[in-house]
């Protein structure tokens, strides 16, 4: 008989309540005192995850343990893994989490772990096997960005730019994703040296935060200089079927906390999109169409 790991400790306070009831109802199959514990470790994991990743980590471990083949928790397992930096644990858990759900809304944490790792040809990859017009607007969107940091880390600036010709590049309308999506253009047209176009993109972004309410702050899932070095090319292909960890029920409780390399967790459903009309002073000094856009063709 293994050894109980000791699980992180969790405030009173911190209830299964405080996690998305989406995420809540993938845990109806466990007994309740399980689930309620399992929820509690994902509570916290999404709490912590912006400033405390490493103790966002330890409690999707824990929570893995406990429901290792609920999707929710090896999405969680997976955010928290590229959150410290272990990309080649995100990759296997986010392959885990696609094969459990059936879905590709995480494929752009997908595309970005494998250049985590080192692969920007296996993320371009990655990224064109999935039906992009299926995809709900912000995951087409985070897609965009991260192929354009595959194309950015093979040198391609100019593919770079394409990728991000979607049709959410809309510099009158702001949504949650577009800061993101505009400096991301922002960045590549620096890079490319056309200087103005870049201005006008980044003012793009300020405004669009603005509107949104964000101060100028927003997330950007862009990896650079991440690599893992000696990186085991087997570890990711790994035939996780075999190794998945057990639902914490009864006797399985057990046998699941034996693989710690198996571990997975939640992540809590994203809000629907705030949206904005942007002002159009912030478009001054810019040449007549405010853009570079040539042409309006999806990445």
């Amino acid at each position: 008989m293994r050894e109980r790991i000791e699980e992180p400790p969790i405030p009173e306070e911190i209830t299964a309540r405080d996690l998305h009831p989406s995420a809540r109802n993938e845990l109806k199959t466990l007994s309740k005192e399980n689930a309620d514990q399992t929820a509690r470790h994902l509570a916290m994991a999404a709490q912590l995850i912006d400033e405390e990743p490493e103790r966002a980590h330890a409690h999707a471990l824990a929570a893995s343990r406990r429901a290792g083949r609920i999707p929710v928790v090896r999405s969680t397992l997976a955010i928290t893994a590229y959150g410290i930096g272990d990309f080649a644990l995100a990759l296997r858990e986010l392959r885990t989490y696609r094969r459990l759900s059936g879905k590709d809304d995480m494929i752009a944490l997908i595309v970005d772990s494998e250049r985590g790792v080192g692969r920007p040809d296996r993320a371009l990859e990655e990224g064109r096997a999935v039906d992009r017009a299926a995809l709900e607007p912000e995951v087409r969107v985070a897609l965009a960005i991260a192929m354009s940091g595959a194309r950015l880390d093979r040198g391609e600036t100019e593919l770079a730019l394409g990728e991000l010709e979607i049709p959410e590049l809309d510099p009158d309308r702001a949504f949650e994703w577009s800061p993101a999506l505009f400096s991301a253009r922002a960045a590549v047209l620096e890079d490319l040296g056309r200087t103005d176009e870049a201005a006008f993109w980044t003012e793009r972004a300020d405004v669009a935060a603005s509107a949104l309410g964000l101060d100028g702050q927003f997330d950007e899932m862009i990896v650079e200089d991440g690599l893992i070095e000696d990186f085991d090319e087997d570890y990711d292909d790994y035939d996780d079927e075999d190794s998945e960890p057990r639902d914490g029920d009864a006797e399985d409780a057990q046998d699941a906390e034996a693989s710690e390399s198996d571990e997975a967790l939640e992540s809590a459903d994203a809000p629907e999109a705030d949206t904005a009309t942007i002002p159009d002073d912030a478009s001054a000094d810019v040449p007549e169409d405010g853009t570079d856009r040539e042409s309006e063709s999806e990445a």
